[in-house]
């Protein structure tokens, strides 16, 4: 593979925002293919106001943007190499989905690609309270290697507003694929 591809999961789970923030943030770094299931477009209109503008952003920051029905896309295949994938935000029914390896969606089908091709996966689960299902989901990936990112809210960089949050687990998703990234400032104890 001679440039730098990732593939980006948008699914039906509360985040949005972390979404449009990680896909912008990879496109810094390489060609983003992402994936926006029917239920992320119908959060998108709750979370960010115009699921237009946000696909708009999307669409502008992706260097190919696909629905969750479009399985003969490139990045259903193994042979079409990339540097992993990160499912953001991800529901428990992707989790769920991946965990047991159905992959009867484009997001759930990249992500079993990935999981077979060694590649890194990262999933951003967005649910609370988490049930035993989910947590057995989540370890049973973990188990697998997938690198488990949930967006929890860190105090100790000093956030001045909920973009300062995003933007924190955006660099964390971004370590995972050891990216650099000024999404925040590292800690420091002094």
């Amino acid at each position: 593979m001679t440039e730098t591809r990732f593939v980006v999961g948008v699914t039906g789970a509360s985040g949005i925002p972390i979404a449009i923030r990680t896909v912008e943030a990879l496109a810094e770094h390489g060609a983003v293919h992402t994936v926006v299931t029917d239920a992320a477009e119908s959060v998108m209109a709750h979370e960010s106001g115009s699921r237009e503008a946000t696909m708009d952003r999307l669409q502008e920051a992706s260097a190919e943007l696909y629905g969750e029905s479009e399985v003969g896309a490139p990045i259903a295949s193994g042979s079409f190499d990339t540097d992993g994938m990160v499912i953001v935000p991800a529901s428990m029914n992707t989790v769920a989905a991946v965990a047991t390896g159905r992959s009867d969606s484009l997001v759930t089908r990249a992500a079993d690609v990935t999981l077979k091709e060694r590649r890194r996966l990262v999933v951003v689960p967005r649910e609370t309270p988490l049930s035993q299902i989910h947590l057995e989901n989540l370890t049973k990936l973990a188990e697998l290697g997938v690198d488990v990112v949930p967006p929890v809210l860190g105090f100790y960089f000093d956030p001045e507003d909920p973009d300062d949050f995003v933007d924190h687990i955006v660099g964390k998703i971004l370590e995972r694929f050891g990216l650099d990234h000024d999404c925040y400032d590292a800690w420091n104890p002094d």
